[in-house]
């Protein structure tokens, strides 16, 4: 969610600078596809500055939750406070392109006060990265939920170690979740997305207890297109096919992880 920006400025250190979408817009959209709840993952041009994500996660009462992003000098109520807001996770940003590099004993350290709170990790990565990255996640001592899959690189082929290294990664560390999400980034094809199908319901079906959904609107950075919500909607029964993984992915999932 971005600003609006005459009352929650961009961070001045952003890669990006995005139109407005604000809270208002957002829950419209949540309403018109017709879902009963969203969680507001704190986006990179309001850098440190959680004020927009956290004013949206009170406007949506217990409709929203938040996951926000922070610093080493975090304190224990300020996490407190945000955590009555909704907020329940932080986000570490390993791709390059859209933040600078962060010490891994920052986000360590990071890790053990939002684990404190009961809070998850969301850690984002692009695919090639994974391999070096592998020791550092298996440090975190809370729950991680992985952006977008690892970001596949379709092009590839589901047999590429890139990919098998991913799944692999979740085969064998029970705390590792991740987002069925952004076929639209990921698409060499474009919409429907129907290449990054099979990698999103291979996930989806190894690991039903541990994959959520979004539609990562508003969509930052899209050069080739901006996605229609609605065709990320329909993009949901061709990666969970049954109405128990349907279920699972936009129901007990997110329940268990944002609302428990």
């Amino acid at each position: 969610m971005f600003g609006p920006a005459s009352e929650f400025p961009f961070a001045p250190e952003r890669k990006y600078t995005p139109c407005d979408a604000g809270k208002d817009r957002l829950f419209a959209l949540r309403d018109h596809l017709g879902f009963a709840r969203n969680v507001i993952v704190q986006a990179t041009c309001h850098g440190r500055d959680n004020r927009a994500m956290v004013d949206a996660c009170r406007a949506g009462g217990e409709l929203a939750r938040g996951v926000a992003s922070v610093g080493p000098e975090i304190t224990a109520a300020e996490l407190a406070e945000m955590h009555e807001a909704g907020v329940r996770g932080v986000r570490f940003n390993f791709v390059k392109r859209l933040v600078d590099a962060t010490l891994r004993e920052v986000f360590l350290d990071i890790a053990r006060k939002v684990a404190d709170q009961g809070w998850h990790i969301v850690v984002y990565f692009e695919a090639q990265d994974l391999a070096e990255l592998t020791p550092f996640l298996k440090q975190l001592p809370t729950t991680i939920v992985v952006d977008h899959m690892g970001r596949p690189d379709v092009g590839k082929g589901m047999d590429h170690p890139d990919f098998q290294r991913f799944l692999d990664l979740m085969a064998e560390n029970d705390t590792i979740w991740t987002k069925a999400t952004c076929p639209e980034r990921l698409s060499l094809q474009g919409p429907p997305y129907d290449d990054v199908v099979p990698f999103a319901r291979k996930v989806v079906e190894s690991f039903p207890d541990r994959v959520l959904w979004g539609t990562d609107w508003p969509h930052p950075n899209m050069k080739s297109h901006m996605p229609d919500d609605g065709v990320l909607v329909d993009f949901i029964p061709k990666i969970a096919p049954t109405e128990e993984l349907q279920q699972k992915l936009l129901v007990d999932n997110p329940m268990r992880l944002y609302w428990a």
